[in-house]
């Protein structure tokens, strides 16, 4: 099952963050590596004005792995809490790390917490450019165009900057 992840991080060292998230999701019980795109900086969206100087590191992970959705889920919800991510009622407050799941194969899911896809993938360049690095021609289920043209089409809003090739 092809599971298409976002990771992002604004405080402490984020590019090592990235690479502790990378690293604990590929030691997953039969998690298997398929592509990583570039990381990017980018301005934070939605953030209260007083975060807003926080930049985020971005990229996506593309794993294979066994693991049902809801599973997968609350493996990366231990990920985050182990690497120091607080729950607070302000969802945008700064974080070490924090993972969403774009996709998962072809699957539609509302389920609880679950919603599969993202419901917000599409509107984010900071999603959509590190996803258009390792899958552009992909359509995720109730898209109807692939990520490249998504990204293409998307209104020139959030600065999104090539931060490092290789992670």
């Amino acid at each position: 099952m092809e599971v298409g992840l976002s990771l992002g991080s604004n405080i402490s060292n984020r590019l090592d963050n990235l690479k502790e998230a990378k690293r604990r999701i590929l030691a997953m019980p039969g998690i298997r590596f398929l592509a990583q795109s570039s990381v990017y900086e980018t301005e934070p969206v939605g953030v209260k004005p007083e975060y807003q100087h926080l930049d985020f590191l971005n990229a996506v992970l593309i794993v294979d792995g066994p693991c049902p959705a809801h599973e997968c889920l609350d493996h990366i919800h231990q990920i985050e809490d182990a690497m120091g991510r607080h729950r607070t009622l302000d969802r945008f407050a700064p974080r070490a790390i924090d993972i969403d799941m774009i996709y998962v194969n072809d699957q539609h899911i509302e389920s609880g917490s679950l919603v599969i896809p993202h419901p917000h993938w599409k509107e984010r360049r900071f999603v959509l450019q590190p996803l258009a690095d390792v899958r552009p021609d992909l359509v995720i289920p109730g898209a109807g165009k692939t990520v490249k043209e998504i990204l293409a089409a998307l209104p020139p809003a959030e600065e999104v900057t090539l931060f490092a090739r290789d992670w």
